[in-house]
């Protein structure tokens, strides 16, 4: 597999994952989406803007939009349903971007506005950075939805023919 389908891979993968979370999450109503749960962030609420805004920055700089910070300047988003479909469109966004990815492209450089400045990165390692950020959080969010009384889906049976759960396949055509 070469590396630009490698990175459309994990973007898919990062859109279903996401995708399932937020069904798991459908029914959960707002106070229970705000009440406190344990883990890094103190929230479902808190946990999934964060993915969200982070993705909308890393987003931004890729696309060279010249946001930057600002983007941590919006208000979250209170309704579950409504941050599940603002995800979604980051998500569709993030594969697109990946689709049409080339070696070269991989090898660019964009800027990253950061507190202290702006810092030149490669979009590879960008790109890279996000997924892991999605992951990591993402993981922190299942454990709050254990919490919160749901069960958690199934989120890492995606890539193997074994195993791949019917609703991951849908992102394989």
């Amino acid at each position: 597999m070469n590396a630009p389908l490698a990175y459309h891979r994990m973007a898919l993968n990062n859109a279903w994952a996401n995708a399932t979370l937020y069904a798991a999450l459908s029914g959960l109503g707002q106070r229970a989406f705000r009440a406190p749960r344990p883990g890094f962030f103190p929230s479902l609420k808190a946990t999934l803007n964060h993915i969200h805004m982070v993705d909308l920055y890393y987003l931004d700089a890729l696309e060279g939009g010249g946001l930057g910070r600002t983007v941590f300047d919006a208000a979250e988003i209170d309704d579950p349903n409504a941050l599940g479909t603002a995800q979604a469109a980051t998500d569709l966004r993030l594969a697109r971007i990946c689709k049409g990815l080339t070696d070269e492209r991989l090898s660019e450089t964009c800027i990253t506005a950061r507190a202290d400045g702006p810092v030149e990165e490669k979009v590879g390692a960008v790109l890279l950075h996000l997924f892991q950020h999605q992951i990591h959080h993402r993981g922190q969010a299942h454990v709050q939805l254990q919490e919160a009384g749901i069960a958690p889906p199934q989120l890492d049976d995606f890539y193997l023919t074994y195993g791949r759960v019917p609703s991951a396949a849908a992102y394989w055509s």
